[in-house]
C-alpha cells in the first residue's frame, strides 16, 4: 500500500510538471508523460498483457491500457495518464476497506492460541497445540487463551468468551466444567485435561468457518460475476464499432474525434465497482454478524436470512433451556420444605433426570443413613423408608397401583406424586424453562415482517401449548418424531411465496434432518456442538433465541447495501457510457464514472461490519 501511495505521488508530480509549465520542448513534454504513465500504469499494463497470454483478455486491466494507450495515439497525453493515476487513487482506497475490513475480522476471530502449557510431571512445557493430544494435561494462567478444549479438573476462575460469544459477561469455571478453546481466562490459574485435538476444537472449527464463508457466494454475487462476463466482451465491441463506424458514414465526422469517444467509453466500461464493491458488502455482512457471536457460513445464506418468510422453532434447547427444573411444589398436610425433602430423599438413589432436578431443588447434603428399603417400581416411580416413614414418589399409575387417592385436577409438565403411609401429601411439577429472552425474540420476529413463527415438538401437547401460548407463537405441532417434523415442514413450504425462505432454529443435534431440508438451518446453542456447527448455515454461538432477529437484520441491511451500489454503479455507467457515445462528456467524466464509483461503492460497502445499532 505504501509502495502504491509512492508511486501516485511521484507519477502526480511528473503531471503537473508536464502540464503546468511550458515546456519549450515538445519531446521533453511527452517524455514526461510516459515517464509518468509507466510509474503509475506500467503494472496495470503488465497484468494486461499476462492475461491475454493467459486467455483472459476482456477484464478492467485491458480495457484501461487500451483506452490509455489510445489516448496517447491521438494526442491526449494528460487525459491517458490521469485515467491510471486516478485508477490507482481508486485502488487505493480499495485497498484500505478491504485491508480495515479483514484486520477488523481477525482481531474479532483472533482467538487462534499460540502455545499451550503442558503438564509433564512437575514441569510445565511450552508446546504447539497442534502437538497436544487428547488426555494431556494443560495449565491455563491468568490471561492467556484457553488453547484447546477441555475439562477443568482443578482450579476457579472466570473466562471471558466474548471472542465466540460476542457476549461480555465473563463465565465462571470450576472442577467439572467444560471450557473451551479461544476464550481467555481471566484471574485464576485452572488444570485441565484435553478432550478434543486441536484440529477438531472448537476454535479450529470457528476459524474454518469464517475463513471460508466467502466461497459460497449469494445470488447478487452470482449475478455480477455472469454480467462481467459478458459485459466487458460486449462494450469492447461497441467501443470498436464507435471508432470506426461514424467517421466512416457521417459526413465531417473524424476518427481522431470518435475513437476518443470509444476511449471514453471503453474508460467509463470498467466494472470494478461492482466487482469489488459487491463481495465486500456480504464479507462486511458476515464479519459484523460474528461480532455479535452469529457464525454465517456463506454469502447465499445470509442473503436468504434476508428473505425469510416462515420461522420455525424446535422447542427443548431453542426456546427453552433444556434442563428439567422444579416449577411448583403443592403440598398437603405437610410443609413444601418436607414435601420436598422427602421426594429428593426417596429418589436419591436414581439418576433419572426427574431424580436430579428434585435433588438439585432440595440443595442440602442427602444422608444416606436415613433412607432404607427402596425399590425403583420400573415406569411408575420409587417406594422407601424415610426416617422409619413409607415413602412413594412416582406418577399417577404408582398412586393407582397404591390405591392411594389423588389429585386430578389438569397439570402441565412431568407430575411427581407423594404419599406417606398411604396417605397423599402432595405433588411437585417439574419443566423445562422458558429462555428469558424467548417471548422477546418472537415479538422481534414480527416485527421484522416474519409472517409465521412456528413450534415442533416431541413433547405433549399440553407442555406444547403452554409453551406456545406464552411465547405467541402462530402454531404449535406437539408430540411430533424427527420424521414427523419434516413433514410438517413440507406443508409450511406450500404456505410460504415463491421467492420467500424457511429456516429452522434447533440444537443441532436432534434435529438433523429438518436442518437441512429448511432453506436456512439455524443451530442455537452452538457454542461448542460439533453436530451443531456441521449441520447448521448459521451458528448462534450463545443461547439467545434473539439473536436470529439480529441475523436477519444485519442480512437485510448488507442486501440493501449490495443493492445500493449496483443501482448506483449501474446507473451511473449507463448514464456517462450514452453521453461519452454522443461526445457531451470528456475522458474526465469517463474517469469519475469509474474511479469515483469505485471509491464510492467500496466506502459504502464498508457500513456493513458496522453493527453498532443492531
Amino acid at each position: 500500500m505504501t509502495k502504491r501511495l509512492w508511486r501516485i505521488i511521484i507519477g502526480a508530480a511528473l503531471l503537473a510538471t508536464a502540464v503546468l509549465l511550458n515546456l519549450n520542448n515538445e519531446w521533453l513534454q511527452i517524455a514526461l508523460f510516459i515517464i509518468s504513465y509507466i510509474i503509475v500504469g506500467g503494472d496495470v499494463v503488465k497484468r494486461a498483457v499476462k492475461n491475454i497470454f493467459k486467455g483472459q483478455v476482456f477484464d478492467e486491466n485491458f480495457l484501461l491500457s487500451i483506452a490509455t494507450i489510445g489516448a496517447f495515439f491521438i494526442g491526449e497525453y494528460p487525459e491517458g495518464v490521469a485515467v491510471m493515476l486516478f485508477y490507482q487513487v481508486g485502488g487505493l482506497f480499495q485497498s484500505y476497506a478491504v485491508g480495515k475490513s479483514r484486520k477488523s475480522i481477525a482481531s474479532l476471530m483472533d482467538i487462534r492460541p499460540d502455545y499451550a502449557n503442558v503438564k509433564k510431571g512437575d514441569e510445565l512445557v511450552r508446546t504447539d497445540p497442534d502437538e497436544v493430544q487428547i488426555g494431556d494435561i494443560i495449565v491455563i494462567k491468568a490471561g492467556e487463551k484457553i488453547p484447546l478444549d477441555g475439562k477443568v479438573i482443578e482450579g476457579y476462575s472466570m473466562i471471558d468468551t466474548s471472542a465466540l460469544t460476542g457476549e461480555s459477561v465473563p463465565r465462571e469455571v470450576e472442577v467439572g466444567s467444560d471450557i473451551l478453546s479461544g476464550c481467555i481466562n481471566i484471574n485464576g490459574v485452572i488444570t485441565a485435561e484435553v478432550t478434543k485435538e486441536f484440529g477438531e476444537s472448537t476454535v479450529s472449527k470457528i476459524l474454518d468457518l469464517v475463513e471460508n464463508a466467502s466461497s459460497k457466494k449469494s445470488n447478487s454475487e452470482q449475478f455480477i460475476t455472469k454480467f462481467a462476463r459478458y459485459y466487458t466482451p460486449v462494450v469492447v465491441i461497441i467501443a470498436a464499432l464507435l471508432a470506426i463506424i461514424p467517421p466512416l458514414i457521417i459526413e465531417g465526422a473524424t476518427f481522431s474525434v470518435w475513437i476518443y469517444r470509444a476511449l471514453a467509453f471503453l474508460v467509463v466500461s470498467c466494472p470494478c465497482a461492482l466487482v469489488v464493491s459487491i463481495p465486500l458488502s456480504f464479507f462486511g455482512g458476515i464479519g459484523g454478524a460474528s461480532r455479535k457471536g452469529i457464525l454465517v457460513k456463506g454469502s447465499n445464506y445470509l442473503e436468504a436470512l434476508a428473505e425469510t418468510e416462515i420461522v420455525v422453532f424446535d422447542k427443548t434447547g431453542t426456546l427453552t433451556k433444556g434442563v428439567f427444573n422444579v416449577q411448583e411444589i403443592h403440598p398437603e398436610g405437610v410443609s413444601k420444605e418436607e414435601l420436598l425433602e422427602l421426594t429428593a430423599y426417596v429418589e436419591s438413589y436414581s439418576n433419572h433426570p426427574i431424580s436430579l432436578s428434585l435433588k438439585r431443588a432440595y440443595g442440602k447434603e442427602i444422608d444416606n443413613g436415613r433412607i432404607s428399603d427402596v425399590e425403583e417400581i420400573s415406569g411408575h416411580g420409587v417406594v422407601a423408608t424415610v426416617d422409619g416413614r413409607k415413602v412413594m414418589a412416582g406418577n399417577i399409575k404408582l398412586m393407582k397401583m397404591m390405591n392411594i387417592p389423588y389429585f386430578k385436577g389438569e397439570l402441565i409438565g412431568t407430575v411427581v406424586h407423594v404419599a406417606m403411609n398411604k396417605q397423599y401429601i402432595g405433588y411437585i411439577t417439574i419443566a423445562d424453562e422458558v429462555k428469558p429472552d424467548s417471548a422477546q425474540a418472537i415479538k422481534e420476529l414480527k416485527a421484522a415482517n416474519i409472517k409465521q413463527t412456528v413450534m415442533l415438538t416431541g413433547d405433549n401437547k399440553s407442555v406444547g401449548s403452554k409453551v406456545g401460548k406464552e411465547l405467541g407463537l402462530d402454531k404449535v405441532y406437539a408430540e411430533l418424531l424427527p420424521a414427523d417434523k419434516v413433514e410438517k415442514l413440507e406443508e409450511l413450504f406450500l404456505q410460504k411465496s415463491k421467492k420467500g425462505k424457511i429456516a429452522f432454529v434447533g440444537d443441532g443435534i436432534n434435529d438433523a434432518p429438518v436442518l437441512a431440508r429448511a432453506d436456512i438451518g439455524i443451530a442455537m446453542g452452538g457454542l461448542g456442538s460439533d453436530a451443531a456447527i456441521e449441520a447448521a448455515d448459521v451458528v448462534i454461538m450463545t443461547d439467545e433465541p434473539s439473536k436470529i432477529a439480529t441475523a436477519m437484520r444485519i442480512s437485510k441491511k448488507t442486501l440493501k447495501i449490495a443493492n445500493q451500489n449496483i443501482v448506483f454503479a449501474i446507473g451511473i455507467k449507463i448514464i456517462v457510457l450514452i453521453l461519452s457515445a454522443f461526445g457531451i462528456t470528456t475522458m474526465w467524466a469517463a474517469i469519475f464514472a469509474d474511479v469515483g464509483v469505485t471509491i464510492i461503492a467500496v466506502l459504502n460497502a464498508f457500513r456493513a461490519l458496522s453493527v453498532k445499532n443492531l
